[in-house]
Order: structure tokens, then C-alpha cells, then sequence
């Protein structure tokens, strides 16, 4: 394995996406926390006194103990770069902020992620895109720059259509994403309304995921990337699951495969970063299941870390050419870790110095 060393920051330390950076990053073998940002009424106070810790595992010691600052570069001088658990309301303009003193911004808000010039980046699907960091223009040296991941609906859609857009081509998409309550971030779906309930609506959700798959999947072009071409129908459901969001998808697909061929893409596909052995890549970033009660969320979720995209009920369809459904955990490949993972790739690249 490649072996780096680099200090780093976490924007919006206090909230829940914060505090899984926190979690993740503590034994990583590449990146160790040197700063912690968040908003003014926590800087100053030290991070165990901020913070209302909400992961199932223990604060970290080292975290505990270090002092809040606020989300501007002067206070991160240290870092080579920063995470972003910033909520979209403020992360716009303090993303940029870090940007244009030349701290590199990885984030997992939504405000850059249609920039013409802003990876929308998911290593095993388009690893290549990264290339657009080159065409931005936060500093005249190029050394601020901005990374975003995808929503957390996204990431397992565009997981689980890049070995079909790869063998066959996709022509048009209807997906339901049933989303666990943790989307919604602490203390999120008033019990009032989510227990023994379902939500037809999350706002602003669907037009996310009619829109970013086909950036994920387009080709880059010259100063921005070519989006695909495919349309997408999405609805948007929240379910009283913990975490762990489940998608149903019915494609129709270019060239009218077989099932038997749409298996073997599947299990045939190659992880075109499997060569760089990342810390937090899965050994098998996409899992074909066979049994048809699987996946489940509260089985599933957190198999390789939470990290797995997985597939399932993989089937012919009758309007549209197959039906499945594909999986992943919403807080984890879906925001905190898919963003370090963002950094990993971005560091073997030999875009983090």
C-alpha cells in the first residue's frame, strides 16, 4: 500500500457528517486531524464541550481535547487540506473562502457539485474527472481548489449503473429511493411524524438525483464534463430505518441485454482504482446478491465498512428492461467516508502535496 502523511482539517466538526469524518479518520493511515472547525458559538470551547457526540462509538481522545475554531483559512494554516461537513446554508461562501487562500476543499456539500469546473466525484466510477481540479481558478498557482461528493442517493444509483453504462448504455432511469431517517441529519424526522410512518417527499431530493448520475457518468470534456444523456424519474421516500438507504430501479437500457448479460456485467465489472489498494476501498465495491430478500439495510449497511454498494432482486422487467434494487449506507459511502475516499484518490493522483 502507498503510504502518505498529511495534517488535515474537518469543517463543521459539531455536526452529525463532522462527527463521522471525526470517527473515520482517527486511525487512518494517511490523514490525522489537526484542526476543527465549526461555527462561532462553538470556536473557543474545547471540541468534547462543543460537540453532542451522536456515533455509536466513542469520541476520540485526541479530538476531545483540541479547541473549536472558526471556519476561516487564517485558523486552519496548518492543514494540507480540509474536509467539509458544512451545512449547505454557510458552506458556499466559507468553501470558497479556503479555496481561494489555497487549502484544497473536499467536500460533501451540495453547493459546488454543478460547477462547471468541480469534480462530482466517485473514485470507482469516474476517477477520471479529477483531471477538472487542473482547469480551476480559486488561485492563480492552482493550489486551491474544490472536490465535491454526490448525494447520498447518488452514490448507490451511480455505483450500480456504471457496469451497465459501461456494457450496454442507459436510456432512461425510474428509481424510488427509500431513505433512512440519519439522512436528515441530527436530530433529523420528527417522531411525530416518521415512527410507524412513511413520508412521500424529501425536499429537494429529487431533482438531485435526476441530475447528478449523469454528470457522474458524462464524459470529460475539455474545461467541464459532457453529461450523459439518459432521463431519470425519482420519487423520494423516508422510512423509519436508522441508516442505510435502499433504491428501486427499473432501467431501460441500449441494446436490449439479456438478464444473463446484465448478471455477468455486474459480475464481470472492474474497479478501475482497485490497482491503488486505498484504505477505504471495499474489496468488492459492487455485491451481486442472489437471495431476493437481500439487501436489507440493518443486514447490509455496514459489510466492508460501510463502503459496499450492494445489488439485488435483479430481475427482467415488464415496462422497463430489468428492475433491482441497490443499497448503501447513506452516512458513510454516502458522505463521510466517500469523501475521504475523494482524498485518497486525490492524494495517490498526486493532487494533495
Amino acid at each position: 500500500m502507498l503510504m502518505y502523511s498529511f495534517q488535515v482539517g474537518v469543517l463543521g466538526a459539531t455536526g452529525a457528517v463532522g462527527q463521522k469524518f471525526i470517527r473515520l479518520l482517527e486511525d487512518h493511515p494517511w490523514f490525522t486531524i489537526e484542526t476543527l472547525g465549526a461555527s462561532k458559538r462553538s470556536a473557543g470551547k474545547k471540541y468534547k464541550h462543543a460537540a453532542h457526540w451522536i456515533e455509536k462509538t466513542e469520541m476520540p481522545a485526541r479530538a476531545a481535547d483540541m479547541t473549536v475554531q472558526e471556519c476561516s483559512p487564517e485558523q486552519f494554516a496548518d492543514v494540507d487540506f480540509v474536509f467539509s461537513g458544512l451545512d449547505s446554508s454557510v458552506a458556499e461562501e466559507i468553501e470558497r473562502a479556503f479555496a481561494e487562500a489555497g487549502i484544497p476543499v473536499i467536500s460533501n456539500a451540495k453547493n459546488y457539485r454543478m460547477h462547471d469546473q468541480v469534480p462530482l466525484l466517485v473514485p470507482e466510477v469516474n476517477p477520471e474527472h479529477a483531471a477538472l481540479i487542473e482547469k480551476q481558478s480559486f488561485t492563480e498557482d492552482g493550489s486551491g481548489w474544490i472536490v465535491t461528493n454526490p448525494n447520498c442517493v447518488s452514490v448507490p444509483l451511480s455505483m450500480s449503473l456504471k457496469p451497465l453504462h459501461d456494457a450496454f448504455g442507459i436510456d432512461s432511469l425510474v428509481i424510488t429511493s427509500i431513505q433512512s431517517v440519519s439522512g436528515a441529519g441530527y436530530p433529523g424526522v420528527s417522531s411525530m411524524d416518521i415512527v410507524a410512518n412513511v413520508v412521500p417527499y424529501i425536499g429537494g431530493e429529487e431533482p438531485k438525483v435526476e441530475t447528478e448520475s449523469t454528470k457522474l457518468l458524462g464524459s470529460l470534456d475539455e474545461d467541464s464534463i459532457a453529461f450523459e444523456d439518459f432521463t431519470i424519474q425519482a420519487t423520494a421516500v423516508r422510512v423509519p430505518t436508522i441508516e442505510g438507504h435502499l433504491l428501486s430501479v427499473a432501467a431501460k437500457l441500449k441494446g436490449t441485454p439479456s438478464l444473463e448479460e446484465v448478471k455477468t456485467a455486474f459480475t464481470d465489472w472492474d474497479n478501475p482504482i482497485a490497482e491503488l489498494d486505498l484504505p477505504s476501498s471495499p474489496s468488492t465495491p459492487i455485491r451481486l446478491y442472489e437471495e431476493n430478500r437481500y439487501p436489507q439495510p440493518r443486514i447490509h449497511a455496514e459489510r466492508e465498512g460501510g463502503m459496499q454498494t450492494a445489488v439485488g432482486r435483479l430481475r427482467e422487467g415488464t415496462v422497463m428492461d430489468i428492475g433491482y434494487v441497490t443499497m448503501a449506507h447513506n452516512t458513510i459511502r454516502g458522505a463521510a467516508g466517500g469523501a475521504i475516499l475523494n482524498a485518497e484518490l486525490l492524494a495517490a493522483k498526486g493532487y494533495i502535496s
